[in-house]
């Protein structure tokens, strides 16, 4: 007979509290062109496995991403409906429908006690079959 042994890992749970407004944030608005001839979607990975889409851009028209900079930890984060704050680990833009195969990544400058720039402006043109944002 064959015996099977499984270990089993122990999980704590606990109340986690997710922090909401902008109190103590500033807010940073990210301005996106889209010069390509398709249309453009760009997302925010908030956490390893899961990614928020932000906005979408027809050709030849711009989107605004409200992001909200907290001075303290150098943290960017987007804002759920419920006015949570989501920490955005990358932000990136793809060509719309397949938009993670198409991506370019966003550098977020991330220190904290300095703030960025209150907005910023990327252009993204389509680029050998993947976008290129700068």
């Amino acid at each position: 007979m064959l015996a099977l042994t499984t270990d089993a890992a122990a999980v704590e749970l606990r109340h986690i509290t997710v922090r909401t407004g902008t109190d103590g944030l500033t807010p940073v608005t990210l301005t996106v062109a889209n010069a390509g001839i398709e249309p453009i979607a760009c997302h925010a990975d908030i956490a390893h496995w899961y990614s928020l889409e932000l906005a979408k851009a027809a050709p030849g028209a711009a989107l605004d991403i409200e992001l909200w900079f907290d001075p303290e930890t150098g943290t960017y984060a987007a804002l759920n409906d419920k006015g949570e704050n989501l920490p955005v680990e990358r932000l990136w833009c793809g060509m719309d429908g397949r938009t993670y195969t198409t991506r370019a990544l966003i550098s977020l400058e991330r220190h904290a006690e300095k703030l960025p720039a209150a907005e910023r402006a990327v252009r993204c043109v389509e680029n050998g079959g993947r976008l290129s944002c700068q």
